[in-house]
């Protein structure tokens, strides 16, 4: 069995919620508060688990992943470069021409009305079927 196979016996949901459950801190309590605010932005979304140990959130397409550094949670938006953020959320990967993240830091709130919008953003950018694969991919 691959290293990648060891958790098939759990979902992703038990996955994520378990990872929340070890971080056992403020990186804990705000990646719950991201999932919850992304779920109901999108009560239909997927949560997948990938990369080895990468929480995922997906509709038609990834909308982002939540991971959690030494001082640091990031949501990164897959196709957030094609996503409008008024509110200016995006404070991350800002230079790229594909992804844009969301570094959180202890003790910092993000407006939860933007960045539900910015999930619907995202899903609407996914569902428009723009997305096309990048050059590299097509080669």
């Amino acid at each position: 069995m691959k290293k990648s196979d060891a958790s098939q016996d759990q979902s992703a949901s038990e996955l994520i919620s378990k990872k929340i459950a070890e971080l056992g801190d403020w990186r804990g309590e705000t990646l719950s508060k991201m999932r919850k605010l992304i779920k109901e932005a999108d009560p239909d979304v997927v949560e997948e688990w990938k990369w080895m140990g990468t929480p995922i959130w997906s509709h038609d397409g990834i909308i982002c992943t939540g991971e959690s550094y030494k001082r640091v949670v990031k949501l990164t938006f897959a196709k957030g470069a094609s996503v409008k953020d008024p509110a200016r959320l995006f404070n991350s990967s800002l230079d790229g021409n594909t992804r844009r993240a969301i570094d959180i830091h202890e003790g910092e709130q993000v407006d939860e009305s933007a960045f539900k919008a910015l999930v619907l953003q995202a899903i609407a950018f996914n569902s428009s079927g723009k997305s096309k694969p990048s050059k590299k991919a097509k080669s």
